[in-house]
């Protein structure tokens, strides 16, 4: 009986900026192994792509750090919850790694931070593999456009947004759209609550949702960059995400037509129901993109 090879994978700390950021990263068999950055969404952690690491991390450098207000990273008090701070301390994480290189994989809150990346350092980005993370006004479903049009001091808006870091919430969005929420471990949504619930998260929750609209504020500069640097691209998309519906990927086709698309009948976390069909495609990705692939 030949066993599968098993990843290795190291879990550690990094002081930026006065930011304890935690992040996961595969050890591959191979030290030029392709370089892949893996940027969660809301309301998770780097915890959401332990599969992804586990299914490709012996052939692949795969990093995935928490944000500010995520997961295992910790801020210090009086940090300011924005996702241009998201987008810097990021930025500083990968300089202290030493990373100027890397195939970069957007998701939700993932892509407004990784576009900010791409704005400031081109040269770093190799390719890129979009996954829900939306940069398009057509990606935006009713509900999520009335969401993020919530504003401080409006009545209910900032109940409307706690209501959603709630249980319920947090598994709606792990559940809704899938073909069979059987196939959903209930290990994601209860450790994204777990964090939540900690002093101060929903605080830094309620901060970000209401800075979200700065994001489609730069949806047009983000499409400008994808047109002047014309990224190699993979779109793996959820078509029955309620918050990024199908146009969203579809619209990437206009900036980079020669990008591959891929939908997938399931919800927001696609990973969670189709890691079998998506880490292939992320794996032929990478070995078309990195220089000494077979």
């Amino acid at each position: 009986m030949s066993i599968p090879a098993v990843t290795r994978t190291v879990h550690r700390h990094v002081d930026v900026d006065g930011v304890r950021v935690f992040y996961r990263e595969s050890v591959p068999d191979r030290a030029d192994a392709p370089v892949l950055l893996l940027l969660h969404g809301f309301p998770s952690a780097s915890h959401q792509y332990r599969r992804l690491i586990d299914a490709l991390g012996t052939g692949y450098r795969l990093i995935a750090p928490d944000y500010p207000g995520f997961g295992h990273t910790r801020t210090p008090d009086g940090f300011t919850y924005t996702f241009d701070r998201l987008a810097d301390i990021v930025e500083d994480f990968l300089q202290r790694l030493g990373l100027s290189r890397f195939v970069m994989y957007v998701f939700d809150f993932g892509a407004p931070v990784g576009f900010r990346i791409a704005e400031r350092h081109p040269d770093w980005i190799a390719g890129l593999i979009v996954q829900n993370g939306n940069a398009y006004e057509e990606g935006l479903s009713d509900g999520a456009r009335a969401f993020i049009a919530l504003r401080p001091g409006e009545p209910g808006a900032e109940d409307t947004i706690r209501d959603l870091l709630t249980l319920h919430g947090t598994r709606g969005q792990y559940e809704t759209g899938t073909r069979d929420p059987h196939l959903i471990a209930p290990d994601g949504w209860t450790l994204d609550q777990h964090f939540l619930d900690l002093p101060g998260r929903k605080d830094a929750q309620v901060a970000l949702a209401f800075d979200y609209h700065s994001n489609l504020q730069r949806y047009p500069a983000w499409q400008a960059w994808l047109r002047k640097h014309t990224p190699p691209a993979l779109i793996v998309w959820g078509r029955r995400d309620p918050f990024f519906p199908e146009p969203g990927a579809r619209a990437y086709l206009r900036d980079l037509p020669e990008a591959e698309l891929h939908l997938f009948d399931t919800g927001h976390f696609a990973l969670e129901e189709s890691l079998p069909e998506i880490a292939p495609l992320i794996a032929e990705f990478l070995d078309r993109l990195w220089p000494g692939r077979p």
